[in-house]
């Protein structure tokens, strides 16, 4: 059974508790810290954004449509769904002579409750205002437009319909992103479970040891070929200059971005998953949380591992400890208990490398 990572306390007793599992490992594959099970095969859906952009540089579609950081960053994203979100996916498809209705990742309200009040107030609606460029994956489906689009001008064919259906694996946009998955991570994913992402494109069971070695791969560019180590990074450098792009207002990974730039590169993925890169350190981070708690025990576990292994100073120590360890209050403002992580993680994490 993984350990409790977690706590949620209230009244002076743990009222909630998370089980997971963490690995941290370098770019060699050599293990740094590991708790819980880490040879189990999870689904990492968004937290692998990255590693699914991979092709967006290698293929030469970021330079041929002149993608900016922002473009860059968007994906790379599980965004919010806010206006500066949906209208840069719009432009990165129009870049490619494509527009919304080539998007195969489905529609769905902006997760950004502002967002969302804003659309429903507009009046848009009867338009059809809310569109696939709103799905929180939508950047990271324009990139994959952006590849199939370069795919179909090297060919000579036309490329709406050469794009058609890039969501299924055997498509070459897809091929191209599951080798890229695969490299990085070096599991074969021939072997490893499939299934079916929310967004639609395929999403394998990979194990958090090797999804920790793909980050620490994307941190130093070490064991990957020199074109996916130079994509690695430039899409690294694009987020930390365009944090907001990557999340949106009030997330995680936005917020600590903005704050700790290239020290960290952080991707939050469905039920639980969480990876990150840490360059500096040339380490790769993969956490689980067994319930799939992501809002609350993921973000506690990878705010307790950024305290504990990346340089900060006075100020930006206090901001990831309020990260990892968050005073909880209810609508009136009064202090009502803590999610924290637990003495056993930070005690784990903080033993002699």
């Amino acid at each position: 059974m993984n350990p409790i990572l977690v706590e949620a306390t209230r009244g002076g007793i743990a009222e909630s508790a998370h089980r997971g599992a963490l690995a941290i490992v370098d770019a060699r594959g050599a293990t740094v810290r590991a708790l819980g099970d880490t040879a189990r095969p999870v689904f990492a859906r968004s937290a692998v954004k990255v590693l699914q952009a991979l092709p967006l540089v290698t293929s030469g579609a970021a330079d041929a449509f002149e993608l900016s950081d922002e473009e860059l960053a968007l994906a790379c994203a599980s965004h919010n769904g806010q206006a500066r979100h949906v209208a840069t996916a719009a432009r990165v498809l129009a870049k490619a002579g494509l527009d919304d209705r080539a998007l195969e990742c489905g529609t769905h309200w902006p997760q950004h409750e502002v967002a969302q009040r804003e659309l429903a107030v507009s009046g848009a609606l009867g338009s059809g205002a809310l569109s696939a460029l709103y799905n929180n994956c939508s950047g990271k489906h324009a990139g994959f437009l952006c590849v199939g689009c370069l795919m179909a001008r090297a060919q000579g064919r036309d490329a709406r319909e050469f794009v058609r259906g890039y969501v299924r694996a055997e498509h070459p946009v897809m091929r191209e992103v599951t080798a890229a998955l695969q490299a990085a991570t070096d599991c074969d994913l021939s072997r490893a479970p499939i299934g079916t992402d929310g967004c639609s494109i395929p999403t394998y069971g990979i194990a958090l040891a090797q999804l920790a070695l793909a980050f620490a791969r994307v941190a130093t560019g070490v064991g990957l070929s020199p074109e996916r180590a130079g994509a690695a990074a430039r899409l690294r450098t694009a987020v930390a200059k365009a944090p907001f792009f990557v999340a949106g207002s009030g997330r995680f990974d936005t917020r600590v971005m903005e704050r700790l730039g290239q020290r960290v590169f952080c991707k939050v993925g469905a039920e639980g998953v969480f990876c990150a890169a840490l360059p500096e350190q040339g380490l790769g981070v993969a956490i689980k949380i067994d319930d799939g708690n992501n809002a609350r025990a993921a973000e506690v576990v990878m705010a307790t591992a950024i305290e504990s292994m990346v340089r900060l100073d006075d100020d930006e120590r206090a901001f990831v400890h309020g990260l990892s360890d968050v005073t909880l209050k209810n609508w009136n403002g009064i202090e009502v208990g803590a999610l924290r992580a637990t003495d056993a993680l930070r005690t784990a994490l903080a033993a002699p490398r």
